[in-house]
């Protein structure tokens, strides 16, 4: 003590190297779990793929290659089934009016249950993740006499949407919560309606575009749901892009064209979701 203090340093002095070192020791260290994290997860999601892909590009002789799969998607029809570019066409269709509709469903509403009837969040919160807990067989005998009735009008396959803005409830509901929780709703409302603004105006030009980050998130899990979903849709007897891949590789040798689509959409999902991060991503300022 006598040297440190002939130096004069004090303890105090002498502590704070020791915790900045064990600081950036215990950042070092979770940064590399990071990394081995996220590679391990990437592992378990590109191999996958590039097997996918491999496949797709095998041509009909061995050790050939051959982009043919990837041509006929758009060209290709299988065997008593429409053409595979329709079931592609009708699937991005329901994905954007799913979106369209549950945005328009619930940001309004939960908007105005944060702003003015605050005591039903539960019941509301409660009734969005309630299609979570029932298996798709049970919607689908609950909701078979009504497509039932529905097909004697000769509608096509884009009245599934009601069944997907239902499905993807859930998933967009906490995704727009998430962004409501970030933003102090009651401030920014009243501070608008102090300016004589109407509350059409403090939802759709003062909170919603503070909340666009979540409105993308939620855009995306919805849209991703609908890409991916087959149970419904085959067994109500309509024709989206999931129940046309199983109709071709049930009834046609060709698998290639299966696989190549099967990774074009997800490609697909992966491109999107890179612009949505990048558009919702805030920008920086000189």
């Amino acid at each position: 003590m006598a040297a440190l203090t002939s130096l004069g340093e004090t303890p105090a002095e002498t502590a704070a190297p020791r915790r900045q070192g064990m600081r950036a020791r215990r950042r070092r260290r979770l940064n590399a779990f990071r990394y081995l994290a996220f590679t391990m997860f990437g592992l378990f999601f590109l191999l996958p793929m590039l097997a996918m892909i491999r496949f797709s590009l095998e041509g009909s002789k061995g050790g050939t290659w051959s982009l043919a799969a990837w041509r006929d998607i758009v060209s290709y029809q299988g065997v008593g089934v429409p053409p595979l570019m329709s079931a592609v066409e009708i699937s991005l269709e329901l994905a954007v009016i799913t979106c369209l509709v549950i945005l328009v469903l619930l940001v309004p509403t939960m908007i105005w249950i944060r702003l003015r009837v605050q005591w039903i969040s539960r019941t509301f919160e409660f009734l969005c993740l309630l299609p979570l807990t029932i298996p798709a067989i049970s919607l689908v005998v609950g909701l078979g006499p009504v497509y039932n009735r529905i097909e004697h009008y000769n509608l096509s396959a884009l009245m599934l949407f009601w069944v997907y803005v239902v499905l993807a409830l859930p998933y967009a509901s906490r995704a727009l919560a998430a962004g409501l929780n970030v933003l102090d709703v009651k401030t920014l409302s009243e501070a608008a309606r102090s300016l004589g603004a109407s509350w059409f105006t403090v939802m759709v030009r003062v909170i919603a575009p503070n909340m666009w980050q979540a409105i993308l998130n939620a855009t995306l899990l919805s849209s991703a749901l609908v890409l991916g979903e087959f149970t419904i849709a085959y067994l109500l007897g309509y024709n989206n892009l999931q129940a046309e891949l199983y109709s071709i590789s049930r009834n046609t040798p060709n698998a290639g064209v299966v696989f190549s689509t099967s990774a074009a959409s997800l490609l697909f999902a992966f491109v999107l979701l890179l612009i949505l991060s990048y558009v919702g991503r805030p920008r920086r300022r000189g």
